[in-house]
């Protein structure tokens, strides 16, 4: 198995971890807050299921592992930007149906790191894949 279709399985459970937490009283606040910092509904829960099917899905190779680690990493990472200064994302379409909200930016980037770091990862992943395809065609 080649390391970007690992780096798409690692993301594919990551992503179904972040649906589960919805579920899971332990990370949980009192106020029903996922590690106390934003509510999760069945639109994010699907989002992130999807995501993670798609990412174990595309680990069969190496080709549709590189094509998810690219596409999803720009798109959820450019989701996390818009959630730094929004408090929204576009993923879900909570940009549409709840606007900008009115909370601290420590929540809002807070609350956007998980998007930031795993786009970053896949498109990080992605860029190597890229650098190592030309060092081959060059030799």
């Amino acid at each position: 198995m080649n390391r970007y279709s690992i780096a798409a399985i690692v993301l594919g459970f990551a992503l179904l971890f972040a649906a589960a937490t919805d579920y899971i009283p332990a990370f949980m606040d009192s106020e029903g807050r996922v590690f106390g910092l934003f509510h999760l509904d069945i639109y994010k829960d699907a989002l992130h299921v999807a995501s993670g099917i798609w990412a174990l899905a595309a680990a069969t190779s190496r080709r549709a592992a590189v094509f998810f680690l690219r596409v999803f990493g720009t798109l959820y990472f450019l989701d996390g930007v818009m959630g730094v200064f929004t408090g929204s994302g576009y993923l879900d379409l909570s940009i549409i149906t709840q606007g900008v909200l009115d909370v601290p930016a420590r929540i809002k980037f807070l609350s956007s790191l998980p998007h930031l770091g795993l786009g970053a990862f896949g498109m990080i992943a992605s860029r190597l894949a890229t650098t190592e395809d030309r060092a081959s065609a060059a030799a």
